[in-house]
């Protein structure tokens, strides 16, 4: 038998435990699928829970050595406490971002965290350019209207996407996927990016700038960076009035990227002509339900609903096939490698 280790030692015997949180059927499909055609002694045990991972639910996973949560869980430092008592030795998270985990505490704990760097970045950098192409050209008004049997093209009036300005703020997977789309559109491009490699700028056609420049040149702006205190509400107030007048923003990034009410100010100022979000900085309670016959008490959000230029999706840009299965088995390796090696290239280290 394959031997597993864990901060208690070897153990030739027990299959890894994982108690995998904020679950939905697409969830418990891929990981399953995955699972089962990995050799046997690869495989592990997955006990599935709709509940986000929270202070109150961790008790289910006290059967387990290994957590595995999603974007919105909140792995507080609280609840790598109570997870740690369990026996819990590891947190796999099956996204990319790891701004929802208390890095410090897990570190003090022994918890180690891993998790999926990069899963089919073309499907969110599609996803971006889906939603740029629906703002731009109002395809969202002109699906419903026509479902209507109103053909009028009246208020439809879009841009071309070409020779204008699109400003990218972060070029990791995902953005480098997106610049290359925009080159193919004819725009020009430029990015803001802390770490600059000058040969894959030149290899793709987009310059370099600085931050402020982003917001002064750009006629339309695309966020793919994590979100890092940094990074927190790199939109706000004071960035809004650099940007020209009609500014068309896209976050398919993280919500927090975004201060939402100074963009909503700017919106009713029509200083910002078009929004897209597929991430939204209150998400953790609404996304990823229907909610649909309830009353949506998040009035930044619903002010948000009413107008016209704006876009919101419930954070689909990973939604794919591809992604779902790589997701699926860079989470599923994450765990074999910690449980087997004590390490993972993936692992998530406390800055």
């Amino acid at each position: 038998m394959i031997k597993f280790l864990s901060r208690f030692g070897f153990n030739t015997i027990k299959q890894p435990s994982v108690a995998v949180f904020n679950t939905k059927k697409y969830d418990v499909d891929y990981l399953t699928k995955v699972n089962t055609s990995l050799p046997e002694e690869k495989q592990v045990k997955l006990s599935f829970f709709a509940e986000q991972l929270n202070e109150n639910s961790a008790r289910l996973a006290h059967d387990c050595d290994t957590v595995c949560c999603f974007v919105n869980d909140k792995v507080s430092a609280q609840v790598l406490r109570k997870l740690s008592t369990q026996g819990i030795d590891l947190i796999a998270l099956r996204c990319a971002g790891f701004n929802n985990v208390d890095l410090k505490e897990a570190d003090k704990l022994g918890v180690r965290v891993v998790r999926v760097p990069a899963y089919s970045p073309e499907a969110v950098a599609e996803f971006s350019i889906a939603l740029l192409l629906s703002l731009n050209r109002k395809i969202h008004k002109a699906f419903n209207r026509t479902r209507d049997h109103n053909f009028a093209l009246d208020g439809l009036v879009g841009s071309n996407l070409h020779g204008k300005t699109i400003g990218l703020i972060g070029l990791g997977k995902i953005g480098i996927c997106f610049a290359k789309i925009c080159k193919g559109f004819g725009m020009n491009v430029i990015a803001y990016d802390p770490q600059k490699d000058q040969k894959l700028a030149e290899s793709i056609g987009f310059q370099y700038v600085d931050e402020s420049d982003i917001f002064y040149q750009s006629d339309y702006i695309s966020l793919h960076c994590p979100l890092t205190p940094q990074t927190r509400h790199i939109i706000n107030e004071h960035s809004i009035t650099k940007m020209k007048e009609n500014v068309m923003i896209i976050n398919t990034g993280r919500g927090a990227l975004i201060e939402t009410k100074a963009v909503v100010n700017a919106l009713k100022k029509k200083k910002i002509g078009g929004l897209a979000i597929d991430v939204y900085e209150q998400e953790e309670k609404l996304f990823f339900k229907d909610i649909s016959q309830e009353v949506l008490t998040d009035d930044v959000l619903a002010r948000l609903l009413s107008f016209p230029n704006v876009i919101i999706t419930g954070h689909q840009a990973f939604f794919t096939h591809e992604a779902l299965m790589n997701i699926s088995q860079t989470t599923l390796n994450n765990i074999y490698e910690f449980k087997t090696k004590g390490s993972c290239i993936n692992q998530v280290h406390p800055q």
